[in-house]
């Protein structure tokens, strides 16, 4: 962090450098804090028993999480402490699903200002505004516009929870410096009514402008961040769905950038079927898949998808002809004439037809995925027809937040008679049916963006590729043991979420630099060299300051 002048008031004010009731007798005399803190020098441990004491009075998640931002505002260390000690506790506050509810009161629980907030009224002034933000080697900008929020759609300014939110998990899962890490909202209006006739909304109150003059905007702003920012990877993240693919493809060969509603979950969904298929005794190849959503993260979901079924020896067109998709218009198939240009590869020969359960009937998936964002889609009769084709189906209910499911756990397990092999995109609690005990994991992208991040950090790659995404999701699968695989669980456990992330982002960053990516020299050691660029929760022992005497 760069050097800078305080006096004692200032440095309690500081985030970064505050530490409360943890400065020495030594500090507070050095820093001018006598008589600004309590008379004490507590241990961090000490600090989050306080923590956890005060989380405890709070009776909702949403004002835990509204409690942890406020700690955050006032001291990072702390904050990243207290949710780094128990994160399969607090990733659920501060991210999923709490985060959707957070964002939809964004405007009316703020508190002050976190990240950058870059408005298209400042065309042609984008670079200059860049320079504004006080940390010059950012290595990170986590960027909306807040056009597909979760399953929430379009809530403008109320979206910039998320990149905040996804910021937190770069360090609470992967230990990403957080001073390295800039969120942004890129403002270019909304056509939420809602939020536009609402006095406490933060954002333009004008509608979204053509996709021309949108592209144009981002265009200027990706241009500004290399010059500004050169080591910079952007994260895009919640655009609509024809954006956030298009955006991809303008940018990905020329920038260092990735968008995590394509790859992110792509990557983590790869890592479930990759583990549903262990269960099975089958490899994924021999699997056909139905996609219920057609949208970016089934798109980028099915191209991550044939790209690792070509690894295992499938031509690229003989993988995309085992992908099925179903959108509100009905299944894809050859004669629509209402598709993108990137979802027509999946449209195959077959009869039209707007019942899900029948083309489940008709094609015979052995896996079926959610990612429509609506509720309640894989009614009873959805997950008895899958289970009547497959003696072990596969069902992914991705969407979120809680509600989006489209099917709960029980639900799954129950109407499948205990044959169904499941996960979704939030977490459900055990299920506990015929005397067995499932474990329904949770396919969250926090097992996988933040070590991909962590891997771009430690090697600066130039670029990132798919190629990531699926060593990532091997990564993660591998790392569930066969006891927990044998009662359904396709993911890792939380609780150990740091370790599991360390030794993914090490496979990560050896394919970075095999790949020639890589801006750093090659370690002999790849874990203990991720490892040396793990952040830790503690106070530093020396604060990077100077101070103006009291």
């Amino acid at each position: 962090m760069p050097m800078s002048h305080k006096n004692g008031i200032d440095l309690l004010r500081d985030s970064f450098a505050n530490k409360s009731t943890a400065f020495t007798e030594d500090e507070k005399e050095r820093y001018g804090l006598v008589g600004l803190v309590p008379d004490v020098t507590e241990t961090e441990d000490i600090q989050v028993q306080r923590v956890l004491l005060q989380l405890g009075t709070k009776s909702t998640d949403l004002g835990r999480y509204i409690y942890l931002i406020d700690l955050l505002d006032h001291n990072e260390t702390l904050f990243y402490r207290t949710i780094m000690s128990d994160p399969a506790r607090f990733l659920p506050i501060i991210y999923d699903p709490t985060i959707g509810e957070a964002c939809l009161k964004f405007g009316h629980i703020y508190r002050q200002p976190r990240g950058m907030y870059l408005s298209i009224t400042r065309r042609g002034k984008v670079k200059e505004i860049l320079k504004n933000w006080p940390q010059k080697d950012v290595r990170f900008i986590c960027v909306t516009d807040g056009g597909r929020i979760l399953g929430l759609g379009d809530i403008g300014a109320n979206g910039m929870g998320i990149p905040i939110g996804k910021l937190q998990l770069y360090t609470g899962c992967a230990g990403v410096p957080p001073q390295y890490l800039l969120p942004m909202y890129l403002d270019a209006g909304t056509n939420n009514e809602q939020y536009l006739h609402d006095p406490l909304y933060l954002g333009l109150r004008q509608t979204r402008p053509s996709a021309e003059a949108l592209y144009s905007f981002v265009d200027e702003f990706v241009e500004a961040v290399q010059e500004v920012f050169p080591k910079c990877c952007i994260h895009f993240e919640d655009w609509t769905g024809s954006d956030a693919v298009h955006l991809l493809e303008r940018y990905r060969d020329k920038y260092c950038v990735y968008n995590d509603d394509v790859q992110g979950t792509a990557g983590i969904v790869l890592a479930g079927m990759i583990n549903a298929a262990k269960i099975k005794g089958t490899k994924l190849s021999d699997e056909k898949y139905l996609f219920l959503g057609a949208s970016s993260a089934g798109i980028g979901l099915a191209g991550l998808l044939c790209s690792a079924l070509v690894k295992e020896g499938l031509t690229l067109e003989q993988a995309q002809s085992q992908v099925y998709m179903f959108d509100v218009n009905g299944l894809l198939e050859s004669t629509r004439t209402d598709l993108f240009d990137f979802q027509k590869i999946y449209a195959h020969k077959h009869k039209p037809t707007r019942d899900f359960v029948a083309a489940i009937e008709s094609i015979r998936p052995t896996t079926i995925i959610g990612v429509s964002t609506v509720g309640g889609t894989f009614t009873q009769a959805v997950v008895e027809a899958v289970s009547g084709v497959n003696e072990r189906p596969v069902i992914l209910a991705l969407s979120n937040p809680t509600e989006h499911a489209e099917c709960t756990a029980e639900q799954a397990y129950t109407w499948s008679k205990g044959k169904a092999i499941y996960a979704a995109g939030v977490q459900f609690p055990p299920v506990h049916f015929n005397g067995q005990t499932f474990l329904p994991g949770q396919a969250n992208n926090f097992y996988i963006f933040p070590a991909v991040g962590m891997a771009i950090f430690a090697t600066q790659a130039s670029r990132v590729t798919d190629e990531m995404f699926i060593e990532a999701a091997h990564a993660v699968a591998d790392q569930v043991p066969p006891d927990l695989l044998n009662q359904g669980l396709l993911y890792p456990l939380q609780s150990g979420i740091l370790e599991i992330e360390i030794q993914t982002a090490a496979r990560v960053a050896i394919l970075v630099f095999d790949s020639g990516l890589a801006r750093v020299k090659r370690p002999k050691d790849m874990v203990a060299f991720i490892r040396e660029h793990v952040y830790k929760p503690e106070y530093a022992a020396e604060l990077a300051i100077e101070t103006t005497p009291a």
